[in-house]
């Protein structure tokens, strides 16, 4: 019943129907499920309760002749003062010019609108004379496209719920349901759309919280589960002693957290099944010696290596420094976009017949015409969650390595575990030793030429200086325009003396490559760019990082870009230019000044701004919830991991009846479950 079209619901016509398919609502199940993004609740509060900013509903007499103003074509403007207690509040309403006929001293009205703390003014959206208590208490409100208004919406919903509401499959065992004192399915639906009361509400909120995350928690054991049994046989017996003796001719200590991370991978190496691990540290934590470490014991089980990062430049600056490591012991190759021809046929035919023991590159790595002889190990560097296809890739090739992805973004150990559940974590948590810590400052907007001065001081002293100039989205020419005459500016002020370079997502990449080089080579020694340089590359000789309009990034990006300076032995600064105008903004700049430890940042970061920004958009590991958040619900995305994982070791979900129905809707959607259901 539920799998029936919209169409089948009364007032949903043709056209209708359309505008209700753009919202992505096809059946009547997607209608139900398609809860508010918010509730408006019209209780009255004191004034002394509110919130700057916040949605507010009063309750007072108009208490002065309302004012109307036009302004503009057909724009009007009605103002008049509400006497509230003992306080006079200025109501603002814009484009209602029939209510001054309607609104008259001595009147009782109750606004709801944004509420200004600072000017003891309201901004109202609604408006209706009487007193609060005949409103509705608690509606809801849609994310609506053009042509679907929200009374209309809210009718076909309720429709929806008063006839098919009791259709909907109850998806949680019983004893699941009392254990945690959830409403049952069909009721917790209703609630969600029409509540009763704030107290109900909250419980189907709860209820549809676990579930979400029960259901997804429940894929990513099973993708767990899968990879372990679909590579058996994959036992890497490495030579200890050969590994014992590479680490103790490397030219310095490893610290306790490296040891830790690479005891975990060694382990992972001895298992049957394939490692896929994440191994998280801050930014010159030293994770590439670690990984170094594993491609080397790889190396003596027999093995061949391969490192895949994101950037031409990165992977030249690893194979560089791999060259060094395993010089007379392993032969490193190097493979990117840029080598062709002859000299990239013998690559290849090296890796094919085994010569090549370690191969770094680009994503090239994975194309079709490069065939390795025996792949025992692969590093994914930066991010690139490896995804089911490139996984397929591997595959089809009759490889299963051991896959450790890296990544610098702190992310938080407890989010980490949960968000990837279907990977091992491990963290280095402490800096190598003799690291010296980037100095952050924050100074504001008016203090710019005492910061050029600083980057000529430095300059003089023979290093160099990133500029970073905020950039939401690449496609954003207002941004790009920003970096252009950013450029332009400080060539004005530096050049022809010192060379100035840019850098910005509308170049190509190998024009990125070239600047990044030139940057490289101390060829230009300030390189203004936007955040495009974030990731890995290793300039030792670059000392200033200047930050322009710091507030418009979060604390992790804040970090990452810190993290550019301060790879050699001279001391490295941040300056943060910002003129924050909200408390998150200034808290923001304060943290980053206090702390450089990037695990701190993030848990910070997580609070300030929740996790759908602090992964980023494109962060395509990143699930998108309805109704859960995972840093706010932390604690039942906890527990839905800890059921999930119990579930799927006991096999409930394959062979008890109870969970016959929640193993329908775990298996229906496969955008994560490609690989188990292929």
């Amino acid at each position: 019943m539920l799998r029936q079209p919209i169409s089948e619901i009364k007032g949903v016509g043709a056209k209708f129907q359309e505008q209700l398919n753009e919202l992505g609502l096809f059946t009547i199940e997607d209608l139900l499920f398609y809860f508010p993004f918010r509730y408006d609740t019209y209780e009255t509060k004191e004034l002394t309760e509110l919130a700057h900013d916040e949605k507010a509903t009063i309750e007072g007499q108009v208490a002065s002749e309302p004012v109307l103003s036009f302004f503009g074509r057909k724009k009007s403007r009605l103002t008049f003062t509400l006497q509230v207690g003992q306080f006079a509040v200025k109501a603002v309403m814009f484009n209602r010019a029939f209510a001054k006929k309607q609104l008259n001293p001595g009147d009782t009205v109750t606004l709801t609108g944004k509420w200004d703390q600072h000017r003891l003014q309201i901004t109202v959206s609604q408006f209706k004379k009487g007193e609060a208590k005949s409103q509705e208490p608690i509606q809801p409100v849609y994310t609506l496209k053009e042509g679907v208004t929200l009374q209309r919406l809210r009718k076909v919903i309720k429709s929806a719920i008063d006839e098919y509401v009791e259709e909907v499959p109850e998806l949680l065992p019983e004893e699941m349901q009392l254990s945690y004192k959830l409403p049952e399915r069909p009721k917790a639906v209703q609630q969600m759309h029409y509540p009763e009361c704030r107290v109900l509400l909250k419980h189907a909120k709860r209820r549809f919280i676990y579930e979400e995350f029960l259901i997804f928690q429940l894929k990513m054991q099973l993708l767990r589960k899968h990879h372990r049994e679909s590579t058996t046989g994959n036992a890497q017996g490495y030579n200890n002693e050969k590994l014992t003796d590479f680490v103790q001719s490397l030219p310095f200590e490893l610290t306790g957290a490296q040891k830790r991370s690479l005891a975990d991978i060694l382990k992972d190496m001895k298992q049957p099944h394939r490692m896929n691990r994440l191994l998280q540290g801050d930014v010159g934590s030293g994770k590439t010696a670690v990984a170094a470490i594993a491609l080397y014991a790889s190396i003596t089980a027999g093995k061949q290596g391969s490192l895949m990062v994101p950037t031409e430049i990165l992977a030249e600056q690893h194979y560089q420094s791999l060259s060094g490591m395993f010089e007379g012991i392993a032969n490193v190759a190097l493979l990117t976009g840029s080598i062709k021809g002859k000299r990239r046929q013998e690559i290849l035919h090296s890796v094919e017949n085994g010569e090549v023991d370690i191969l770094i590159g680009t994503h090239a790595l994975i194309q079709d015409e490069v065939l390795f002889q025996d792949l025992g190990f692969v590093i994914v560097d930066e991010q690139h969650r490896f995804g089911v296809k490139q996984r397929r890739a591997l595959r089809d090739k009759g490889l299963h390595p051991d896959v450790l992805f890296m990544t610098a973004t702190p992310i938080p150990r407890t989010l980490a575990i949960t968000a990837f559940g279907d990977m091992d974590v491990s963290v280095i948590d402490e800096m190598p030793a003799g690291r010296k810590p980037v100095e952050t400052y924050w100074v504001k907007g008016e203090m710019t030429n005492r910061v050029l001065s600083f980057i000529q001081k430095e300059i003089d002293a023979g290093h160099q200086a990133y500029v970073i100039c905020p950039l939401i989205e690449e496609s954003d020419k207002l941004d790009i325009q920003n970096a252009v005459d950013l450029y332009h500016q400080l060539a004005s002020v530096f050049e022809p003396k010192v060379p100035v370079g840019l850098m910005h997502g509308r170049l190509h990449n190998d024009e990125k490559d070239e600047v990044m080089q030139q940057f490289a080579k101390n060829e230009t020694k300030i390189l203004v760019s936007t955040t495009v340089v974030e990731v890995g590359v290793n300039v030792p000789n670059a000392t200033v990082m200047v930050i322009y309009d710091a507030e418009r990034f979060g604390l992790s990006q804040l970090h990452q870009l810190r993290g550019r300076v301060g790879r050699g032995s001279d001391q490295a600064y941040c300056i943060l230019l910002a003129d924050p105008k909200g408390d998150v903004g200034k808290e923001r700049m304060r943290i980053m000044t206090e702390t450089t430890d990037g695990f701190e940042l993030s848990e910070q970061d997580l609070k300030l701004r929740g996790p759908g920004d602090f992964f980023g958009k494109k962060q395509s590991g990143m699930p998108e919830f309805k109704v859960g958040d995972m840093v706010h619900d932390y604690r039942a995305l906890e527990t839905a991991r800890k059921d999930a994982a119990e579930i799927i070791l006991e096999e409930k979900l394959e062979q008890d009846r109870k969970y016959r129905v929640l193993k329908e809707e775990v298996y229906k959607d496969k955008s994560l479950l490609g690989d188990v259901l292929d």
